[in-house]
């Protein structure tokens, strides 16, 4: 690794991050896709390349599973030696080129014991990379605020269903047992002495963290500091009040964010707004507000795409106009949703 050229660790300083000299440093990114569903994919290897030097991003999400990382999936028999040693190459490839990397746990509903086991190993693997932030759990949902920072018994969902995607088999995982709350994943993290930022996801699938402010904020225990995880699609109302008091107060990590002009079946279709409206406003939002953020998804079959082959060809409705702010455009919010 050319560490010459590696960014410095990060610090959480009120509502921005700063390096070890005081400068102000704005992530802006992409989701390099493709090793939350395929532990052997290497495609990931050369889209965090391509968003790097083609796309200017200075952060990349890298979504990744814990079952992969321990080798349990039916596609490996290396107990996840490769898996993980390809995580470490591309670290260092982003490190390499001055960029972050997001390691993002790609689960859903709440954080179990067997999360905290694996943050505990990864955070003593990556303790004090500068190039390093720990996205401990991707999207919470169908809990209460105090469920989500402690934990408890985490019975059925109540009310709609977002995780249409999801098989039975994962939905009944979701459902009685013991969480540990997201404060149980800082503090394996924190337990382990390392000092990276901990991005921790708010609740209704990180679409809110309104109640970041109204008490249920999490105990960094020592360490560089908390940024709260927000994901907004172009479904989804409230900037205001489901985000911007926390802003306030916190750094904002826009995790997921995007827009598709093809429907998603689970939400009602006349609720899904047009991207070519969408999309300019959120980029106008994100700059106004100075959020950090990382598009979803440099992926051509993870929706919505900013791709749409493995040419990398930007979507002329999603990945052209991130591409365009990426590089430095400026873009107006028209009209808060």
């Amino acid at each position: 690794p050319n560490k010459t050229k590696w960014p410095k660790m990060l610090k959480v300083v009120g509502n921005r991050l700063h390096d070890p000299d005081g400068k102000e440093v704005w992530l802006q990114g992409v989701n390099a896709g493709g090793l939350e569903t395929l532990p052997h994919d290497t495609q990931v290897i050369k889209s965090v390349i391509v968003a790097i030097e083609d796309w200017k991003s200075n952060c990349i999400r890298l979504p990744m599973k814990e079952e992969f990382w321990y080798g349990v999936s039916p596609y490996q028999k290396d107990g996840g030696q490769g898996y993980r040693e390809k995580i470490d190459q591309i670290i260092t490839l982003a490190a390499n080129r001055g960029a972050y990397l997001v390691l993002d746990l790609h689960r859903f509903r709440a954080p179990k014991q067997l999360h905290a086991d694996f943050w505990k190993d990864a955070a003593s693997r990556y303790k004090d990379h500068p190039a390093v932030l720990f996205d401990v759990f991707n999207e919470p949902h169908g809990l209460t605020w105090e469920q989500w920072k402690n934990g408890g018994l985490i019975g059925k969902k109540e009310g709609a269903d977002e995780s249409a995607f999801l098989t039975e088999e994962e939905k009944l995982k979701n459902q009685g047992f013991q969480s540990v709350g997201m404060q149980g994943l800082v503090d394996a993290v924190r337990s382990t002495g390392a000092k990276n930022i901990v991005i921790a996801g708010g609740m209704a699938w990180c679409n809110d963290l309104s109640g970041i402010v109204k008490g249920y904020a999490l105990d960094d225990k020592g360490g560089n500091g908390i940024m709260y995880s927000w994901h907004t699609y172009n479904w989804h109302k409230g900037w205001e009040e489901k985000v911007l008091a926390t802003a306030a107060l916190h750094p904002i990590f826009l995790g997921e964010v995007g827009a598709d002009t093809n429907k998603m079946n689970f939400i009602p279709h006349e609720e899904q707004e047009d991207p070519y409206t969408f999309v300019p406003d959120m980029l106008g939002f994100i700059q106004k507000y100075k959020i950090n953020w990382t598009g979803w998804c440099l992926h051509p079959r993870a929706t919505p795409v900013l791709i749409s082959d493995w040419n990398y060809t930007p979507t002329p409705y999603w990945g052209v106009f991130a591409k365009e702010a990426l590089a430095g455009k400026q873009f107006e919010m028209k009209k808060m949703r």
